[in-house]
């Protein structure tokens, strides 16, 4: 069977690491969904929902084998009907928030590391209400998601 695989989680629950490995292992296209969520070389912008969804179903239906990642439930959602498996990054909140307070430069989101570290008080507290909210990309949500499907699916709880 041909991977298609979807990864979900709180940010800092590993998900880019294990995409990453995966992909590279089996030779996998990965779409890191920050990548068509906001727009390029700015922070915090949102792009259109319709060219989100467009750059998503374009990326699912355009490769044979794949492995995208991100926080976002409502696309999950959307690519759920291309997957051949889901896993829920769970590590728990202090995991999540170490991971997070260690996170290298990430050249593809900041201008410098000390952008990026501008924004970290702020994704503390957005990771640590993880567990409270009940947004589209709140515990809740990837509960319900990773609850509902039916396929191949496997949650971690501790990172390996």
């Amino acid at each position: 069977m041909t991977m298609r695989l979807l990864i979900m989680g709180n940010s800092g629950s590993g998900k880019s690491y294990r995409a990453r490995a995966l992909a590279q292992q089996h030779g996998l296209a990965h779409l890191d969904l920050d990548t068509i969520v906001w727009e390029p070389g700015q922070i915090a912008v949102p792009r259109a929902p319709d060219a989100v969804r467009a750059d998503l179903l374009a990326f699912v239906s355009g490769h044979d084998a794949w492995v995208a990642e991100g926080c976002y439930g409502e696309l999950v959602e959307a690519a759920l009907p291309y997957c051949s498996e889901l896993t829920f990054m769970n590590p728990g909140r202090a995991v999540c928030l170490e991971n997070n307070r260690k996170r290298p430069w990430e050249p593809h989101k900041y201008a410098s590391m000390e952008a990026q570290q501008s924004k970290l008080q702020f994704l503390l507290e957005w990771v640590g209400g993880y567990y409270e909210r009940d947004d589209a990309m709140s515990y809740a949500c990837h509960r319900r998601v990773f609850d509902g499907f039916g396929g191949k699916k496997t949650e971690v709880t501790l990172l390996e």
